[in-house]
Protein backbone atom coordinates (compact mmCIF):
# COMPACT_ATOMS: atom_id res chain seq x y z
CA UNK A 1 0.00 0.00 0.00
CA UNK A 2 3.03 2.30 0.47
CA UNK A 3 3.98 4.06 -2.75
CA UNK A 4 7.77 4.22 -3.17
CA UNK A 5 9.70 7.07 -4.75
CA UNK A 6 10.00 6.82 -8.52
CA UNK A 7 6.42 5.70 -9.23
CA UNK A 8 4.69 9.08 -9.21
CA UNK A 9 5.38 11.88 -11.66
CA UNK A 10 7.04 15.00 -10.26
CA UNK A 11 3.90 17.16 -10.59
CA UNK A 12 1.86 14.47 -8.81
CA UNK A 13 4.09 13.98 -5.78
CA UNK A 14 4.83 17.70 -5.45
CA UNK A 15 1.11 18.53 -5.48
CA UNK A 16 0.32 15.78 -2.96
CA UNK A 17 3.14 16.86 -0.67
CA UNK A 18 1.91 20.45 -0.87
CA UNK A 19 -1.62 19.32 0.03
CA UNK A 20 -0.47 17.08 2.86
CA UNK A 21 1.51 19.74 4.75
CA UNK A 22 -1.41 22.04 5.66
CA UNK A 23 -3.62 18.98 6.18
CA UNK A 24 -1.23 17.68 8.83
CA UNK A 25 -1.28 21.08 10.54
CA UNK A 26 -5.08 21.01 10.52
CA UNK A 27 -5.42 17.53 11.99
CA UNK A 28 -2.82 18.41 14.62
CA UNK A 29 -5.03 21.26 15.84
CA UNK A 30 -8.19 19.18 15.69
CA UNK A 31 -6.56 16.26 17.51
CA UNK A 32 -6.40 18.39 20.63
CA UNK A 33 -10.10 17.65 21.15
CA UNK A 34 -9.36 13.92 21.45
CA UNK A 35 -6.07 13.77 23.34
CA UNK A 36 -6.37 14.22 27.06
CA UNK A 37 -3.19 14.03 29.09
CA UNK A 38 -4.28 10.70 30.53
CA UNK A 39 -4.61 9.23 27.02
CA UNK A 40 -1.14 10.15 25.75
CA UNK A 41 0.40 6.72 26.54
CA UNK A 42 -2.45 5.14 24.55
CA UNK A 43 -1.25 6.94 21.41
CA UNK A 44 2.15 5.32 21.78
CA UNK A 45 0.73 1.87 22.53
CA UNK A 46 -1.69 1.92 19.59
CA UNK A 47 0.94 3.33 17.24
CA UNK A 48 3.41 0.60 18.21
CA UNK A 49 0.79 -2.13 17.83
CA UNK A 50 -0.26 -0.97 14.35
CA UNK A 51 3.38 -0.61 13.29
CA UNK A 52 4.08 -4.18 14.40
CA UNK A 53 0.96 -5.48 12.64
CA UNK A 54 2.02 -3.78 9.42
CA UNK A 55 5.26 -5.77 9.48
CA UNK A 56 3.37 -9.06 9.06
CA UNK A 57 2.35 -9.81 5.48
CA UNK A 58 -0.30 -12.48 4.86
CA UNK A 59 -1.24 -14.16 1.55
CA UNK A 60 -4.23 -12.65 -0.26
CA UNK A 61 -3.77 -14.17 -3.73
CA UNK A 62 -1.28 -16.48 -5.49
CA UNK A 63 2.11 -14.75 -5.34
CA UNK A 64 0.65 -11.70 -3.58
CA UNK A 65 0.44 -10.68 0.06
CA UNK A 66 -0.75 -7.74 2.10
CA UNK A 67 -0.71 -6.50 5.67
CA UNK A 68 -2.99 -4.78 8.12
CA UNK A 69 -3.19 -1.04 7.44
CA UNK A 70 -4.62 -0.22 10.86
CA UNK A 71 -6.23 3.15 10.17
CA UNK A 72 -9.62 1.89 11.30
CA UNK A 73 -8.24 0.36 14.48
CA UNK A 74 -6.52 3.62 15.35
CA UNK A 75 -9.65 5.64 14.61
CA UNK A 76 -11.87 3.46 16.82
CA UNK A 77 -9.42 3.51 19.72
CA UNK A 78 -8.24 7.12 19.54
CA UNK A 79 -10.77 9.09 17.51
CA UNK A 80 -10.24 10.13 13.87
CA UNK A 81 -8.05 13.20 14.38
CA UNK A 82 -5.62 11.58 16.79
CA UNK A 83 -5.64 8.44 14.63
CA UNK A 84 -4.62 10.44 11.57
CA UNK A 85 -1.78 12.04 13.52
CA UNK A 86 -0.50 8.69 14.80
CA UNK A 87 -0.68 7.25 11.29
CA UNK A 88 1.36 10.20 9.99
CA UNK A 89 4.03 9.38 12.59
CA UNK A 90 4.05 5.73 11.53
CA UNK A 91 4.32 6.58 7.83
CA UNK A 92 7.10 9.11 8.44
CA UNK A 93 9.22 6.67 10.46
CA UNK A 94 8.60 3.92 7.91
CA UNK A 95 9.74 6.21 5.09
CA UNK A 96 12.74 7.89 6.73
CA UNK A 97 14.03 4.98 8.83
CA UNK A 98 12.86 1.76 7.16
CA UNK A 99 12.54 3.01 3.56
CA UNK A 100 9.05 1.55 3.34
CA UNK A 101 7.25 4.09 1.17
CA UNK A 102 8.99 6.98 -0.50
CA UNK A 103 10.14 10.20 1.12
CA UNK A 104 8.99 12.29 -1.83
CA UNK A 105 5.82 10.17 -1.99
CA UNK A 106 5.15 10.67 1.73
CA UNK A 107 2.47 13.23 0.95
CA UNK A 108 0.62 10.73 -1.24
CA UNK A 109 0.86 7.98 1.38
CA UNK A 110 -0.26 10.40 4.09
CA UNK A 111 -3.33 11.46 2.13
CA UNK A 112 -4.16 7.88 1.14
CA UNK A 113 -3.80 6.17 4.52
CA UNK A 114 -3.57 8.77 7.30
CA UNK A 115 -6.33 11.05 6.02
CA UNK A 116 -8.69 9.40 3.53
CA UNK A 117 -8.17 5.91 4.95
CA UNK A 118 -8.85 6.92 8.54
CA UNK A 119 -11.93 8.97 7.68
CA UNK A 120 -13.31 6.27 5.38
CA UNK A 121 -13.18 4.01 8.43
CA UNK A 122 -14.68 6.58 10.80
CA UNK A 123 -17.78 7.58 8.81
CA UNK A 124 -19.50 4.13 8.83
CA UNK A 125 -18.47 3.67 12.46
CA UNK A 126 -20.05 6.99 13.37
CA UNK A 127 -23.17 6.15 11.36
CA UNK A 128 -23.75 2.62 12.70
CA UNK A 129 -22.18 3.06 16.13
CA UNK A 130 -19.78 0.55 17.61
CA UNK A 131 -21.61 -2.35 15.98
CA UNK A 132 -19.81 -5.23 14.34
CA UNK A 133 -21.26 -4.14 11.00
CA UNK A 134 -20.04 -0.58 11.45
CA UNK A 135 -16.57 -1.72 12.46
CA UNK A 136 -16.28 -4.24 9.62
CA UNK A 137 -17.61 -1.92 6.91
CA UNK A 138 -15.48 0.98 8.09
CA UNK A 139 -12.25 -1.03 8.25
CA UNK A 140 -12.92 -2.62 4.86
CA UNK A 141 -13.78 0.70 3.25
CA UNK A 142 -10.60 2.21 4.67
CA UNK A 143 -8.45 -0.25 2.71
CA UNK A 144 -10.45 0.12 -0.48
CA UNK A 145 -10.30 3.91 -0.41
CA UNK A 146 -6.55 3.94 0.27
CA UNK A 147 -5.88 1.38 -2.44
CA UNK A 148 -8.05 3.07 -5.05
CA UNK A 149 -6.41 6.44 -4.35
CA UNK A 150 -2.98 4.87 -4.85
CA UNK A 151 -4.12 3.40 -8.19
CA UNK A 152 -5.56 6.74 -9.26
CA UNK A 153 -2.32 8.53 -8.42
CA UNK A 154 -0.34 6.04 -10.50
CA UNK A 155 -2.70 6.52 -13.43
CA UNK A 156 -2.48 10.31 -13.13
CA UNK A 157 1.31 9.95 -13.16
CA UNK A 158 1.11 8.21 -16.52
CA UNK A 159 1.93 4.69 -15.35
CA UNK A 160 0.65 2.29 -18.06
CA UNK A 161 -1.89 0.10 -16.28
CA UNK A 162 -4.04 -2.16 -18.49
CA UNK A 163 -7.66 -2.49 -17.43
CA UNK A 164 -7.17 -6.17 -16.65
CA UNK A 165 -4.29 -5.36 -14.30
CA UNK A 166 -6.28 -2.63 -12.57
CA UNK A 167 -9.17 -5.07 -12.13
CA UNK A 168 -6.88 -7.75 -10.74
CA UNK A 169 -5.28 -5.34 -8.29
CA UNK A 170 -8.67 -4.05 -7.20
CA UNK A 171 -9.66 -7.64 -6.50
CA UNK A 172 -6.59 -8.05 -4.30
CA UNK A 173 -7.56 -4.88 -2.45
CA UNK A 174 -11.06 -6.31 -1.93
CA UNK A 175 -9.66 -9.47 -0.33
CA UNK A 176 -7.33 -7.37 1.82
CA UNK A 177 -10.26 -5.15 2.82
CA UNK A 178 -12.32 -8.13 4.00
CA UNK A 179 -9.40 -9.44 6.03
CA UNK A 180 -8.79 -5.99 7.52
CA UNK A 181 -12.44 -5.77 8.55
CA UNK A 182 -12.39 -9.20 10.17
CA UNK A 183 -9.15 -8.54 12.06
CA UNK A 184 -10.36 -5.16 13.30
CA UNK A 185 -13.61 -6.63 14.60
CA UNK A 186 -11.72 -9.47 16.31
CA UNK A 187 -9.21 -7.15 18.00
CA UNK A 188 -11.86 -4.76 19.31
CA UNK A 189 -14.06 -7.61 20.53
CA UNK A 190 -11.08 -9.08 22.38
CA UNK A 191 -10.40 -5.71 23.99
CA UNK A 192 -14.05 -5.35 25.01
CA UNK A 193 -14.04 -8.80 26.62
CA UNK A 194 -10.97 -7.92 28.66
CA UNK A 195 -12.12 -4.44 29.62
CA UNK A 196 -15.69 -3.50 28.58
CA UNK A 197 -16.01 0.08 27.45
CA UNK A 198 -12.24 0.57 27.25
CA UNK A 199 -12.28 2.04 23.75
CA UNK A 200 -14.81 4.75 24.55
CA UNK A 201 -14.04 5.56 28.18
CA UNK A 202 -11.93 8.76 28.35
CA UNK A 203 -10.47 7.85 31.72
CA UNK A 204 -10.11 4.88 33.99
CA UNK A 205 -7.84 1.86 34.21
CA UNK A 206 -6.45 0.80 30.85
CA UNK A 207 -3.35 -0.91 32.16
CA UNK A 208 -4.50 -4.44 31.34
CA UNK A 209 -5.35 -3.69 27.73
CA UNK A 210 -2.30 -1.51 27.18
CA UNK A 211 -0.12 -4.27 28.59
CA UNK A 212 -1.78 -6.79 26.29
CA UNK A 213 -1.30 -4.59 23.23
CA UNK A 214 2.35 -3.93 24.08
CA UNK A 215 2.94 -7.66 24.53
CA UNK A 216 1.18 -8.43 21.26
CA UNK A 217 3.25 -5.78 19.45
CA UNK A 218 6.51 -7.24 20.75
CA UNK A 219 5.46 -10.78 19.81
CA UNK A 220 4.49 -9.67 16.31
CA UNK A 221 7.73 -7.75 15.83
CA UNK A 222 9.98 -10.51 17.19
CA UNK A 223 8.26 -13.74 16.16
CA UNK A 224 5.66 -12.70 13.59
CA UNK A 225 8.40 -12.16 11.01
CA UNK A 226 9.05 -15.91 11.11
CA UNK A 227 5.64 -16.66 9.59
CA UNK A 228 5.16 -13.53 7.49
CA UNK A 229 4.67 -14.06 3.77
CA UNK A 230 7.66 -13.14 1.62
CA UNK A 231 5.45 -12.49 -1.42
CA UNK A 232 5.21 -8.87 -2.64
CA UNK A 233 2.21 -6.86 -1.50
CA UNK A 234 -0.54 -5.78 -3.86
CA UNK A 235 1.12 -2.56 -4.96
CA UNK A 236 4.52 -4.21 -5.42
CA UNK A 237 2.91 -6.98 -7.45
CA UNK A 238 1.17 -4.39 -9.58
CA UNK A 239 4.51 -2.67 -10.19
CA UNK A 240 6.10 -5.96 -11.25
CA UNK A 241 3.33 -6.75 -13.72
CA UNK A 242 3.27 -3.19 -15.06
CA UNK A 243 7.04 -3.28 -15.57
CA UNK A 244 7.79 -0.30 -13.34
CA UNK A 245 9.26 -2.08 -10.30
CA UNK A 246 12.78 -1.07 -11.37
CA UNK A 247 11.75 2.59 -11.22
CA UNK A 248 11.59 2.51 -7.40
CA UNK A 249 14.30 4.77 -6.00
CA UNK A 250 15.66 5.66 -2.56
CA UNK A 251 16.99 9.04 -1.49
CA UNK A 252 19.54 7.46 0.86
CA UNK A 253 20.32 4.09 2.45
CA UNK A 254 19.55 3.52 6.12
CA UNK A 255 20.80 0.89 8.54
CA UNK A 256 17.23 -0.38 9.02
CA UNK A 257 16.13 -0.52 5.39
CA UNK A 258 13.55 -3.22 4.62
CA UNK A 259 13.06 -3.78 8.36
CA UNK A 260 16.48 -5.41 8.80
CA UNK A 261 19.33 -4.08 10.89
CA UNK A 262 22.76 -4.43 9.34
CA UNK A 263 25.70 -6.14 11.02
CA UNK A 264 23.93 -9.26 12.33
CA UNK A 265 24.36 -12.74 10.88
CA UNK A 266 20.92 -14.16 11.63
CA UNK A 267 18.15 -13.03 9.22
CA UNK A 268 15.58 -13.45 11.98
CA UNK A 269 17.66 -11.44 14.46
CA UNK A 270 18.12 -8.66 11.89
CA UNK A 271 14.36 -8.38 11.43
CA UNK A 272 13.46 -8.80 15.10
CA UNK A 273 15.96 -6.18 16.23
CA UNK A 274 14.74 -3.74 13.60
CA UNK A 275 11.15 -4.42 14.67
CA UNK A 276 11.89 -3.68 18.32
CA UNK A 277 13.72 -0.50 17.33
CA UNK A 278 10.69 0.51 15.27
CA UNK A 279 8.31 -0.11 18.16
CA UNK A 280 10.41 2.05 20.45
CA UNK A 281 10.68 4.81 17.85
CA UNK A 282 6.95 4.88 17.16
CA UNK A 283 6.09 4.83 20.86
CA UNK A 284 8.38 7.76 21.65
CA UNK A 285 7.25 9.73 18.60
CA UNK A 286 3.61 9.33 19.59
CA UNK A 287 4.32 10.36 23.17
CA UNK A 288 6.03 13.52 21.92
CA UNK A 289 3.10 14.28 19.62
CA UNK A 290 0.65 13.64 22.44
CA UNK A 291 2.55 15.94 24.80
CA UNK A 292 2.54 18.64 22.12
CA UNK A 293 -1.23 18.59 21.57
CA UNK A 294 -2.48 17.44 24.97
CA UNK A 295 -5.33 19.15 26.78
CA UNK A 296 -6.62 18.90 30.38
CA UNK A 297 -8.70 15.81 31.13
CA UNK A 298 -12.46 16.11 30.93
CA UNK A 299 -15.41 13.76 31.06
CA UNK A 300 -16.78 13.94 27.52
CA UNK A 301 -15.77 11.31 24.97
CA UNK A 302 -15.76 11.71 21.15
CA UNK A 303 -16.77 8.09 20.61
CA UNK A 304 -20.17 6.46 19.96
CA UNK A 305 -21.75 5.30 23.18
CA UNK A 306 -22.97 1.89 22.10
CA UNK A 307 -21.05 -1.22 23.09
CA UNK A 308 -19.43 -3.28 20.37
CA UNK A 309 -22.07 -5.46 18.81
CA UNK A 310 -24.86 -2.93 19.51
CA UNK A 311 -26.06 -0.12 17.27
CA UNK A 312 -26.03 3.34 18.77
CA UNK A 313 -29.42 4.95 19.13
Amino acid sequence: MHIPDGFLSTPAWVALDAAAIPAIGWITRRAQSEVEESRIPLLGVMGAFVFAAQMINFPVAPGTSNHLVGGALLAYALGPWAASLVMVAILAIQAFVFQDGGIMALGANTINMALAGVWAAWIPYKRFGASRAGIFVGASLSVMVSGCLALTELLISGVPLPAALVGMTTGVFCVSAIIEGAITVAVLQAIERINPGWVRRPSGDRSRVKGLLVSAAIILAVFGVLIASAAPDGLERLAERAGIAQQATTVYKTALADYEITGLNSPWLRKATAGIAGLAGIYVACLVLGAFIRRPSRVESPFPSAAIGERAT
